[in-house]
């Protein structure tokens, strides 16, 4: 891989770890959910008149991939208002790839690679590790606490299980649409327009939370809409791949960001689970 591309690669990585710290510093979760979404399609909208209009068979899969984004925006916030970033991230992404790989298996018939096998062994590790950790920010080991991580915890892991879902069908609506730029700008559309649907109980809300936030609505859709978009366009450089697993330094990027920005606590355990985490999404990648 060039380096060019490996540099592209981080870069969106890290993208993608800063507007998810975005959203877990927002004071009000779901709503800065809501912005990052609507931020993304409003920079997606006036793009679409100057791409190649997706061919008809892609739009199933399109609508579908549609549908996930807006329960996997949804379980986001949950995650990040009941526990932190360094717990929920590590777990979503990084028990992603897991899931499509152990659906494979049933699903389309494939069979795992002794490296897969690693990797699982090294994600359900980590994920454990998290599970079975204190919150090491949490303060007090009380009730609440507890009760609090194992919802974020619980949230975390079905996101992941969305996440593996839309993976594997926009692994099938990309390559039917024939123009990926464009499959990719109508589901950040479709999505904000499906989650303003789904929101209909907070609409008085939205503006004055909007004009507050505009920032965080713009530099949050940038950031969802570029990670996804530079990503796409070193899988036309390099091998997918390598690009996915490399990709999966967002893990990192993100125990960074939660330490340094939100002032999350890592202590060696966490550290240990982040890190046996992303070690086995990559190994995943590469399998």
């Amino acid at each position: 891989m060039e380096g060019s591309v490996v540099t592209v690669v981080l870069f969106a990585a890290l993208l993608h770890a800063s507007w998810n710290a975005l959203v877990k510093a927002g004071p009000d979760k779901y709503l800065t959910t809501l912005l990052v979404a609507c931020g993304a399609g409003a920079v997606s909208l006036p793009l679409l008149p100057f791409a190649a209009m997706p061919r008809a068979d892609s739009w199933p899969w399109l609508i579908a991939s549609a549908c996930c984004q807006v329960i996997y925006y949804r379980l986001l916030a949950a995650a990040y208002k009941h526990g932190d970033m360094s717990q929920a991230y590590p777990l979503m992404r990084g028990a992603a790839p897991l899931l499509v790989a152990l659906a494979s298996v049933p699903l389309l018939g494939e069979r795992l690679h002794w490296r897969q096998d690693v990797a699982i062994t090294l994600i359900c590790g980590g994920v454990l590790t998290l599970t079975i950790l204190r919150g090491a920010s949490a303060g007090a080991d009380t009730a609440a606490n507890r009760a609090a991580r194992r919802r974020a915890t619980a949230y975390a892991l079905l996101n992941a299980a969305v996440i593996a879902a839309y993976t594997m069908i926009d692994g099938v609506g990309v390559r039917k649409s024939a123009a990926p730029a464009a499959y990719t700008m109508w589901l950040f559309v479709l999505t904000a327009a499906l989650l303003l649907l789904c929101s209909t109980n907070r609409w008085r809300e939205i503006p004055a939370y909007a004009r507050a936030h505009l920032r965080v609505m713009l530099l949050g859709g940038f950031g969802t809409l570029a990670s996804y978009g530079l990503a796409l366009w070193a899988m036309t450089h390099a091998p997918v791949a390598a690009v996915a697993a490399l990709r999966e330094t967002a893990i990192l990027f993100a125990a960074v960001i939660a330490a340094l920005f939100l002032r999350e606590k890592l202590a060696p355990g966490r550290i240990l689970a982040i890190t046996l985490i992303a070690c086995g999404a990559i190994v995943m990648r590469l399998g």
